[in-house]
């Protein structure tokens, strides 16, 4: 099934689920004009994502692809710093660094065997840069929207953006079998809809420098899935890279702590008094401060 198209499904699964959520949302606050087009970019560039990303697993390995499409974190810092003016610390690129070593570490095997760089890598890198536009969008947004308000949005405006592309490209929307149609229920409702309600939610109280990196820790819980589920032995390598990612993404809130606890009494005083004001406030401040 070409990528496009599954990453369609993909959409239009959850936005058929989230629909009727406006019929039964208590809080119906308007958007201004501004935030929409907010979220109609951040629709735009996720529906690009998918299709990039979708096809670019058809046309290279997995492991470049995996490597390659989670360069996010790298697109999120250079764009917070060159068009959002607000440089990343150094924490922040250190993390990321061990992060990406990590990642790296758990799929040299495969890479190794899958040296040659394709059309297939290109796409893997362009879904990483398109992703971090999206959760820029993010993390503008939902400082005002809430988590199923913005969701229902996004996926509804990148379904249609990517019904728009697929048409474009003449790509058939047929679906093969049967059993494709489970893959792609499973797709649309879990990974889609459960991990980017958590991923939406967590963007209301985290910027994305931090939500980014944190990602990137999907790749040590993959290898972790498959020796539990598909009983694939984990190697030293996945076990040492797991640790390297967890560290990197752990490193800037533990900075964070630290610099907490060095501020002066009145300055502490002043943030618990915003944490109380503001629910999630205090993680965000410890993030911030690390990133």
């Amino acid at each position: 099934m070409p990528g496009p198209a599954s990453a369609f499904y993909r959409l239009l699964i959850p936005a058929v689920v989230l629909v009727p959520t406006w019929f039964f949302e208590r809080d119906k606050t308007r958007m201004d004009a501004k935030s929409l087009a907010i979220i109609a970019i951040g629709g735009l560039f996720f529906a690009l994502d998918l299709a990039f990303y979708n096809t670019s697993i058809l046309l290279t390995s997995a492991a470049n692809a995996t490597i390659l499409g989670n360069n996010t974190p790298i697109f999120v810092g250079l764009l917070t710093w060159l068009v959002l003016r607000r440089p990343p610390s150094v924490t922040y690129w250190l993390g990321l660094a061990l992060a990406m070593t990590g990642s790296l570490v758990i799929v040299r095997g495969d890479l190794l065997r899958h040296v040659k760089l394709g059309s297939g890598d290109a796409m893997a890198l362009a879904a990483s840069a398109c992703f971090g536009v999206y959760l820029l969008a993010t993390e503008r947004v939902r400082k005002t929207a809430s988590t199923i308000g913005f969701l229902r949005l996004a996926i509804l405006s990148s379904t249609v953006f990517l019904l728009v592309i697929n048409l474009a490209m003449g790509t058939s929307l047929a679906v093969p079998s049967g059993r494709s149609w489970a893959a792609l229920i499973g797709l649309g409702l879990v990974s889609q809809l459960g991990g980017y309600l958590a991923l939406t939610y967590a963007m209301g109280h985290l910027p994305a420098t931090v939500t980014s990196v944190s990602l990137l820790s999907q790749v040590p819980l993959t290898a972790l899935l498959a020796a539990l589920l598909l009983r694939e032995p984990m190697t030293g390598p996945q076990i040492l890279g797991g640790a390297l990612v967890l560290a990197g993404v752990g490193w800037p809130a533990v900075e964070g702590i630290r610099r907490k606890k060095r501020m002066p009494r009145c300055a502490k005083q002043a943030s618990t008094n915003n944490s109380k004001q503001i629910p999630g406030r205090t993680v965000y401040t410890l993030w911030r401060d690390a990133t």
